[in-house]
């Protein structure tokens, strides 16, 4: 009988420990790891799980492709650094607009939306000398859009995607903490239509 439940338990830890190794290898997939020399404009695009069909190159698709990139589209998601809601953010972004109840900003989805578009603006602000500037050229075959900048600013911040374009991608490359490089954004987020987005210093919700 002891035999019986010890192969049972040992049968069980098998299974869970499986299933843990299959989630975490799962999580990783989706992220470019830095110890990748290059990668090419193809290479970027393997991914095609950002585009929403329905939706298309609008703010709308912008937005639901970016949050589905980021948490699945799911408002509840906290991950292993903090980040959190379907677009990801970080408190010291939450902070920027004053909001600094995460749990009531996880609960609230209304709030997330209003966030992220007011997000959108001050990005455009931050960077609207590199849209005018960068817009519709090219770094390392990668064209460069103003979406493309707007969502890469989302990952990397304004600062890092101002660094990526000054240098032309040269020098450090810029990663999330999780490895994902600035130029999967620029790729994978391009040419979508956010002109109707204002460039605002002070944007409210």
């Amino acid at each position: 009988m002891k035999k019986f439940f010890f192969t049972v338990l040992i049968a069980l830890l098998f299974v869970i420990v499986t299933a843990f190794s299959f989630r975490k290898k799962e999580e990783k997939s989706s992220y470019i790891q830095q110890d990748n020399a290059t990668f090419t404009v193809s290479q970027l695009k393997l991914d095609d799980s950002h585009y929403i069909p329905g939706y298309g190159k609008t703010f709308l698709g912008f937005k639901e492709a970016i949050g589905f990139k980021e948490s699945r589209g799911k408002y509840h998601v906290v991950n292993t650094l903090g980040y959190v809601g379907k677009y990801q953010f970080g408190k010291s972004a939450l902070a920027t607009y004053r909001i600094y109840d995460v749990d009531h900003f996880i609960k609230n989805s209304e709030l997330q939306e209003k966030v992220f578009k007011a997000h959108c603006s001050y990005n455009k602000y931050l960077l609207r000398n590199e849209i005018d500037q960068f817009a519709g050229t090219t770094i390392k075959g990668i064209e460069i859009t103003e979406s493309g900048i707007l969502a890469a600013a989302h990952l990397a911040g304004s600062g890092g995607v101002r660094r990526y374009l000054r240098s032309n991608g040269k020098g450090r490359r810029i990663v999330d903490a999780y490895g994902t490089n600035i130029e999967q954004y620029l790729v994978k987020f391009a040419d979508y239509d956010l002109s109707f987005i204002e460039a605002t210093k002070y944007p409210t919700l």
